[in-house]
Formats: structure tokens, sequence, C-alpha cells
């Protein structure tokens, strides 16, 4: 591990469990356990897998102008959020594209936690500190001293279940409540990365490990295994979840990145980059980040072409071969008239164009997950 290189305070464990690590997002983590990428997939599928993401960063934002702030960096409309809840959102540039997505929870009435990306985590904060000069507004960057682990699949709340305080039937879809874990004070919402049932618990990080050690003792005999962030991102393709720097970037609009749904241009309190996306949904969207599946057997990779009677006309920006659909599916920017459901492509993998065709995402859609 180089000097410049964090670790999670679960590095240890992982070490432990002999896991694959590698450099992401300027951490050092697990990107499979010797049970193999497959094995993890379908354990979350089938059962429950329990993923270590204490990279991610934990931004408080309090003060009585807390919700102005939020307003302003992100494009969803947190005035909707009742305490006890949380929503998916993105931080726009003045140019519209997409500086970051994230999770908004609000905490209380005047306090809000937001969720980010590992890899954008310093940029964000200084992002949300510059836009919230002159505020009544304290921004608070927790992630160090934030563990978080997500014990993900249909039998995630069986295994959590005696391990809490709480009454996890009451805790609704993007829905958390405070409690404990293994005696541990944290904040246990029923969010996710993986299109199934399940929780994340944020936590002291000097308590990780018993956290982490607990729920996975809990769930052996349920089936539960640690999975790493190769079945991760393979599990959030089959439901056509967006992961930044691959189908996200500050290249694209969020229109442009199939974001248009949380862009709330007419919520009261206007947001950095909202003159930049309603002229462009004036003026007509000329790209759009969409799925595709191949119809022939093939692997496409993030880069790879897709073109259309031998023309390149978009990129695959996110692709792996379906665990659980035995297909090759990814997520694809291409011209929006190339953007709508049922029309062929093809993806270029070895000189070879394997045929594909468009289709909006999930692919996957018999998971767990309540709504």
């Amino acid at each position: 591990m180089t000097d410049t290189q964090r670790s999670t305070p679960l590095l240890g464990e992982h070490q432990v469990l002999k896991a694959k690590l590698v450099p992401y997002a300027g951490y050092q983590m697990p990107i499979q356990y010797p049970t193999g990428i497959q094995a993890e997939h379908q354990a979350v599928r089938q059962a429950a897998g329990l993923f270590d993401v204490s990279h991610m960063g934990e931004v408080y934002v309090d003060g009585s102008d807390a919700l102005e702030l939020v307003q302003t960096v992100a494009v969803n409309d947190a005035s909707t959020l009742e305490v006890g809840q949380a929503q998916y959102s993105a931080m726009c540039a003045d140019d519209g594209t997409v500086v970051d997505d994230l999770l908004v929870y609000r905490v209380d009435e005047s306090r809000y936690l937001l969720v980010v990306n590992a890899s954008n985590r310093d940029e964000d904060v200084a992002w949300i500190r510059k836009h919230g000069k002159g505020m009544k507004a304290k921004v608070h960057d927790r992630s160090d001293e934030t563990g978080l682990v997500a014990l993900q699949g249909p039998l995630a709340q069986q295994i959590l279940a005696p391990l809490t305080d709480l009454e996890l039937d009451d805790v609704g879809f993007y829905r958390f409540a405070f409690g404990r874990v293994m005696g541990v004070e944290s904040l246990v919402a029923r969010t996710g990365y993986t299109g199934e049932d399940g929780f994340e618990v944020y936590h002291p990080a000097d308590r990780s490990v018993d956290v982490w050690r607990g729920i996975l003792d809990q769930g052996k005999d349920d089936g539960l295994i640690p999975a790493g962030l190769g079945a991760r991102d393979s599990l959030r393709l089959e439901v056509g979840y967006p992961l930044y720097g691959n189908d996200l970037d500050r290249e694209h609009t969020a229109l442009e990145s199939a974001l248009g749904w949380v862009v709330k241009l007419d919520k009261r309190k206007g947001f950095v980059g909202r003159e930049a996306l309603a002229k462009q949904k004036e003026e007509g969207v000329p790209r759009r980040l969409t799925g595709i599946r191949l119809t022939e057997r093939g692997f496409p990779r993030p880069g790879y072409p897709v073109v259309v009677d031998g023309q390149e006309v978009g990129t695959v920006t996110s692709g792996t071969m379906s665990p659980t659909l035995g297909v090759g599916i990814g997520l694809a920017r291409l011209p929006t008239e190339l953007a709508a459901p049922d029309t062929e492509v093809a993806v270029r993998i070895r000189n070879r164009d394997v045929p594909a065709v468009v289709q909006r995402p999930p692919f996957y859609k018999d998971g767990s997950l309540r709504r």
C-alpha cells in the first residue's frame, strides 16, 4: 500500500479472509474473496452478502440554512424529505455536468447527511463549503470517523434483526433509523446498490470490526458471505445503477446521464446547473445513457465502441457478463435517436461487431428489493 492510499477500518479483516486487495478511489479495497466474484454475486441474489463500503464519504450539513445549502448544491428536492427519509440525488456544475451522485438523508429538522463517492470526497466537501459561504450552515466531513457496511440480499433482514434493537419492519425503503447493532450506536438505512433488499449500517469507525464480525457470524448459517467490489459492480449493473467515473462525469450533463428523474427544475430553490439543464431540456438532449444487452455471446467492457452499420455511434461506459442472466449487459452513451428501447446496435469486441439491442434497465427484475 502506498503512502497516499487510505485504508478502511476493516483492512485487517480482509487480509485475514485472504481477500484480493486492489487500489480503489484512494483506498486499498477487496475486489473479491477466495469464494470468487460469481459466488459472491449469487450469494447476494439468493441469500446475503456483506460489503465493506467504509470508503464512502459522510458529510453532515447542519444549521438554520442547512436545507438551503442542500437545495443549492443538489438537483433533487430535499424539501420533500421527512426526518428519517433519504433520497438519491446529484450535484452539478454550472454547465449541468455531474460533479457527483449522492444520497441525502434528513437527520432532523436542521441536519442532513450527504453520502458521497470516495473518489470525489475531498472535492465534494470543498464544493459544498464553497456554495455555503454566507449561509448559516456548517459542513462537517465525518468520513474518517465513520464505518459503513452494507448487508444486501433477500435474507438481510432475517440476519440483522437479532443483532439490533430496531424494529426493521418499520424501516421502509429509503428510510433510516438510529439504534444499536451489536451494541454499537448506528444509523441503519434500508438502502443499497444491488437491487436486493438490505441495509447500510453507519457506525463509529473504531467499532467496525465488532459490527463486521457480528453480522458475518450471525449470518453464516443463512449463506451470508463477505463480498467485494467485483460482485458489487456486477450486481449494480444488472439493475442499471450508474457508477461515477464510468457512467457519470464532468463531460456529460445530468440529463445526458439518465438522471433526469432526480432533476427537479421546478423546485422553489434554484440549484447549481439549473439554467444549463433547463436550456438543454428545452433544446433537446443530444445523447443519452441507456442500457444495452448483447444478443450473441460476448463480454462488453468500458470503452468498447457501440456501432450501427459498421459506424461507431457511441461507447460502452460499464459492461459485464451478467452472472444471473448469462448474457452480456452494459450501459452506453448513444445519440438520442438511437437510445430508444429495442433499437438494434452492436458492440465491437476484438474487431467483431457483436449484435446487441437497447434495453432500459433494470436488466434483472426479480430482486427482493422492497419499495
